[in-house]
Order: structure tokens, then sequence, then C-alpha cells
């Protein structure tokens, strides 16, 4: 399956068609099968297996990781269950240096002799490999951890709640938007379980069992003279969590006159009722009128600009040219990340890599290099410090290790580079949202995203969202509609003129983020506080030339 269709499932249009099938997830499994964890100790027999037999033909560094990976998906529309995806995906994945060149290999025959078999056939991978190669592969040094286990620290585990409660649960969700006077709703819970096994040459045996979420549903309502319609996405966002996150706890909700926005519980039930109205008054609302406005916005909005403006441009392997695919290369060159001095935007800015933060998306305690996970700056005061490496790239930007973001979508793959949690930390000055609206003489309020553009070097974009709310003289007045902004990425961050305190830093993030050639995805969380931008260009999206 290609990331765009990824796109169309999580934008929820065509979602129920599209949830995908054994090819892509792994084998069926049945509906009432039982979790289970596997044992560790039988893990560490195979990986060894592999080490050994890796070593024998000449590896100098050999990485293993065995991975069962379970991906459960229940789709509904109205009051249809449409598909119930539930699927389990067992192997084996080693690479290994020799001669200087990387080799892969992988197999889902779990018995010794086919491990050993793939083994040697990364190392002849590898040999091959070498011979193209102008210098060998430079490999940051990594000390090992022993046997050590890392677990996502859930409270109720998703793959043990009976599907008839999670079909339950979407169905009276899709009933309180009907009962609203929603013409549509679709409504899909993703749940992913990771178990994986890494062991290297280092002298790392590394178990992690990690658990990801996500609720969301699209609320669709039609003008039956016009035939105009309007919609309104969950402002739910996906999570590393378990079942509890769909269990609201009062504590977690941010009540505010125009929406209720999450923390780190979510009550989906709730957020359709006031879907329901709100995609109703988006249907009466005034149309923006183009031109410069200030924008307050909210952290379900601005996670996704955070995404595509700063997270892919300080990928290095896009920044270096060697990565293009999905997301294109990027503007921050290492020029000016050598000059010490690039304004990337204003003091307010200050953008942190996280592979650490509790209940996010991109939380391990290793990443798929055996590299125990931290936090970087990318971003220190509005310029550009760092930017997101692995093991065989930290050598050239002279780092003498790797910063943990490595990973895998799978054990068939290959790891690389992918993206950390990239987040805009918080205001230190005690500032809510609703101090930075009074401020504002001519403004907008953004909540929840949609629809984006950005070109092919992560510089110019625009953006639109799901809820916008028009200030005048530092007042919500009313709902707009049609509203998008543009501008590009230096420009957007240095007029970042304010960002709320601590007590509003919320979390979003991609549940299927796409690179590389075979496509792989992963999931990253974005977190920030509501922040002002001065004088962005607005466009009017209903408008035709």
């Amino acid at each position: 399956m290609k990331r765009k269709e990824f796109l169309s499932m999580a934008g929820m249009g065509l979602g129920s068609l599209m949830i995908p099938g054994r090819a892509l997830l792994g084998n069926p499994l049945p509906l009432d099968a039982p979790w289970y964890y596997g044992d560790p100790a039988a893990k560490k027999l195979l990986a060894d297996v592999a080490l050994n037999a890796a070593r024998s033909k000449g590896a100098t560094y050999t990485d293993v990781r065995i991975g069962r990976y379970l991906n459960q998906f229940v789709v509904t529309r109205e009051k249809n269950v449409e598909n119930v995806v539930n699927t389990e995906s067992y192997g084996i994945g080693i690479r290994v240096l020799a001669n200087g060149g990387w080799g892969f290999a992988a197999t889902d025959r779990m018995d010794k002799d086919s491990i050993a078999k793939t083994a040697e056939l990364a190392v002849a991978i590898a040999k091959e490999n070498s011979r193209l190669l102008s210098e060998p592969v430079q490999l940051a040094p990594q000390k090992g951890y022993g046997e050590v286990s890392w677990k996502t620290p859930i409270k109720k585990n998703a793959f043990e709640v009976p599907i008839k409660e999670k079909v339950d649960l979407l169905l009276s969700v899709n009933d309180a938007a009907m009962q609203g006077g929603a013409n549509y709703m679709n409504s899909i819970l993703f749940f992913v379980n990771e178990q994986k096994y890494f062991a290297s040459t280092d002298g790392s045996y590394i178990d992690q069992d990690i658990h990801r979420i996500w609720p969301t549903f699209t609320i669709t309502k039609i003008d039956e003279k016009s035939g105009k319609f309007e919609t309104r996405n969950a402002l739910s966002a996906p999570v590393g969590r378990g079942y509890e996150y769909v269990i609201p706890q009062a504590a977690d909700k941010i009540k505010l006159p125009q929406a209720t926005l999450y923390r780190d519980s979510y009550d989906m039930m709730e957020d359709a009722r006031e879907g329901a109205k709100q995609v109703a008054e988006k249907m009466n609302a005034r149309s923006v009128e183009p031109g410069k406005y200030d924008l307050v916005i909210d952290p379900t909005n601005l996670f996704l600009t955070i995404h595509e403006s700063v997270g892919h441009p300080s990928e290095l392997d896009r920044v270096l040219g060697y990565e293009a695919n999905f997301a294109g290369t990027s503007f921050l060159t290492l020029d000016k990340w050598k000059s010490g001095n690039f304004n990337f935007g204003s003091k307010n800015v200050n953008i942190k890599a996280d592979k650490t933060e509790v209940g996010t998306l991109g939380a391990v305690g290793y990443d798929d290099e055996g590299v125990q996970t931290k936090q970087w700056d990318i971003i220190k005061n509005g310029i550009l410090v760092n930017y997101q490496v692995i093991r065989d790239q930290a050598h050239i930007l002279g780092l003498k290790e790797s910063q943990g973001c490595c990973y895998a979508d799978n054990w068939s793959s290959v790891q690389f580079q992918r993206m950390p949690n990239v987040s805009l930390q918080p205001g230190a000055a005690k500032m809510s949202p609703q101090d930075i609206i009074k401020n504002v003489k001519k403004g907008i309020y953004i909540i929840g995203e949609s629809s984006y553009s950005i070109d092919q070097q992560r510089y110019n974009f625009q953006f639109s969202g799901q809820l916008f709310y028009e200030i005048k003289d530092g007042k919500i007045v009313g709902m707009l509609k049609d509203v998008a902004y543009q501008a590009n990425t230096q420009e957007f961050w240095n007029a970042c003129s304010a960002v709320a305190d601590k007590s509003d830093y919320r979390t979003g993030g991609s549940f299927f983020d796409g690179k590389g050639q075979p496509g792989q995805i992963s999931a990253v969380s974005h977190g920030a506080s509501t922040a002002r931008f001065d004088g962005i260009n607005v466009i009017n999206t209903a408008r035709k030339i």
C-alpha cells in the first residue's frame, strides 16, 4: 500500500474501503485470538544463532531484530461495521557489516537452520555491496547494555479488550453524531503492538513491548439545497498509550467556549456530539476575507506544521540528498548549520527532538540500532543547532554517538533514520491561550488539522484546519471557514511572537508517516503549546480564479 492510501485512510474519506490486509500488515488472526508476549529467553537463543553465523562468515558487526507486529483496526460507518482487521507478522531481520559495507536479509522461517542461512546471506550481500563503496561505512561506537527491557507504560492493553466493546464504542459515537444532525459518520480505532527483540555484537539484548492507539472520526453534513458540505474530524491525537486513552478523565479536558480539547485521555462521545454541532455551524460560518492576520494556533493544528516544516527538513539524510521520497530533500543545508547563526525562527522558537516523552508515538527505550533514546535541541532560541542522525551518520556532524532515532517498521524492513518526536517547547513566562488572544487586534484562532501542501525543499507551504474563529480587538467574535495560511518556513517561525506556558502543552502526531524506497511507515508525535504568529498571509480556499 502506498502512502497516499494511508493518507486517504487516515483522512477517513475512503477509510473503510482501504484498510490494509494481509499483504501489508501480516497474516490474519482470529478476532478472539488471545494476546500473548513471546519469551525473551527463546528469542535470545535465536538471536545468538544469527550473531554467530554472521561472525563465522566474516561480519565485523551484526544486529538482529526479532519482531512480532500486531495490528488491529475497527472501522464503522453510521450503524454498520465496515471492516475489522486483526493481523500478526513475525520474523527476523539481520543486518551486518562486512568489508565495510552493509548487508541485510530477513526471514519468517524461525528455525535455527533458516536463521543461520539468512545471516550468511546478509554477509554475502554486504560483501557485494562493499565493492561499490568509495569509502567504508563509519559506525559510531555503541556500548552494549546486556539484557535489558522497556515497555510502554500502559494501564489497559487494547489487544485484551473484546472487539465487541470496541464496536459498541464506535457505533455509539456514530449515533451521537447522527442524532446531532450529521448526514454521514465514519469512525475508526487503530491499535498497534510492536514486540521487538534486538541483539547485537556490541553486547546488547533488548526486549521491548510498544503500544500505540488512535481513535478518530469524520463527521459530514450536507446542505440539501446547494449540495455543499462541511466536515469535522476528531480532535483526538494518536498516542503511545493503551486503551485507557479512550476512557475519558475530567482532568484531561480543556473546556473552551469554542471547543473541548484533550490531553492524556479522550472523550470520543463528547467530541462527536460537539463535532456535530460545529459542522452545522460551519455550514453557516462567514467565509474568510483574504489578507494578513495574526494567527493563534492550537497544538491540534500546529503539530502538523512542525512535522512538515521542522521535522522532515532536519532529517540529515534529506539534508544530504540521500533521501527524497515522500517529503523531498531540505533547505536546511549543512552550511546553514555550520555557520552557527542561521536564523530559523524568533527567539521564542525552541524545538527539541525527544524519543523519551511518555505517551508519545515515538517513545521507546532503545532505537533499532540498540541506542538508548534521549532528547536534544534542533532549534535553540531560533537558531539551527542540530539535525537527526543515526550511527552511520554521526561522523558527518562530528558527533561521537548516535542520537537514537533509527527505526524499521517491520522485521522484514531494514532500519534507517526516522523522525523522533519533534516538539516546540512551551514558553517560560506564565501565559495561557486566552492571554495570547486578548492581545490580538486582528486575527484567527485555529483548531484541528486538515489539508496542507509543502514544496520539496520543505520551505513554501500552506495549511488549513478544522475550526476557525475570528479575533477582533482581543475577543473571539464568531466562526470563519475556508481558511488556509501560507508562508515559507523561515518567515513563519520568525513571526512567532508568543508561546503559551507548559500548562497548555499537548501533542498531536502522525500514525502513518511515510519515508523510503521501498516505503516504510512510522509513528511520531509533535508537542506544542498554543502559539501566536504575526502577519501571516491567509487565503480563501473557496474562491475560484
